[in-house]
């Protein structure tokens, strides 16, 4: 489903696993991958962090969802100056952008935001360097909470790199997050860029899921 429309940006707002399935249910994000960002510690581990940030990596299609809209929903979930009381470098708000116009997106947003608010948003925003996978458990965490799902999922796609990339197993990950419903995700399906007879195969599927 890769197109030259598609742009890519890495966020940090606290824990990764929600920010993956917040973001994966959004019609217009291709995939979505969990991850370390934002440091200097070279092969991070979720044990062994080192000064990185959790970060979920966002490709997005712009035809369909802009890069505003999409920080808006950042901003508009979650607080970054109190993530979860935290207040290591782990959970920092963060936007790490790849290019002039995605920086100038998100500082325009950003002072949009603190017009209305009458506040300073207290978020890092940097430039990109390098983004370290996390472990695969840490991939669509609440989708795994379902066994059945990834059983059928796995007839579409057989391995761990596969299934986190898929455009549908981001949005059953929202889905078991509770942020979207089956009819929504069916109905997105049926726009996406491949026949008809491959839309009604995956809808098929994930009707028969065992939530």
């Amino acid at each position: 489903m890769n197109s030259s429309n598609d742009h890519t940006i890495t966020l940090g707002m606290g824990c990764f696993w929600s920010p993956d399935a917040l973001f994966g249910q959004l019609p217009g994000v291709v995939r979505t991958r969990v991850g370390f960002a934002g440091g200097t510690t070279d092969h991070p581990t979720y044990r062994e962090m080192g000064d990185h940030t959790e970060t979920v990596e966002i490709v997005f299609n712009s035809d369909l969802l802009s890069l505003e809209n999409l920080l808006n929903v950042f901003w508009s979930n979650h607080n970054p100056t109190n993530i979860n009381d935290y207040k290591g470098r782990q959970y920092t708000s963060m936007v790490l952008y790849r290019d002039s116009n995605q920086q100038s997106a998100a500082q325009h947003v950003l002072t949009n935001r603190e017009q209305q608010g009458n506040s300073k948003i207290d978020t890092e925003i940097a430039p990109y360097t390098t983004f370290y996978l996390a472990e695969d458990r840490h991939q669509k965490y609440y989708l795994k909470r379902y066994p059945d799902a990834i059983d059928k999922l796995r007839t579409l796609f057989s391995t761990d790199e596969e299934l986190t990339n898929a455009t549908l197993a981001a949005r059953l990950n929202g889905l078991a997050k509770g942020y979207t419903n089956m009819d929504s995700i069916v109905s997105d399906i049926r726009t996406w860029p491949i026949s008809t007879q491959q839309q009604e195969k995956m809808i098929r599927l994930i009707r028969l899921i065992k939530w």
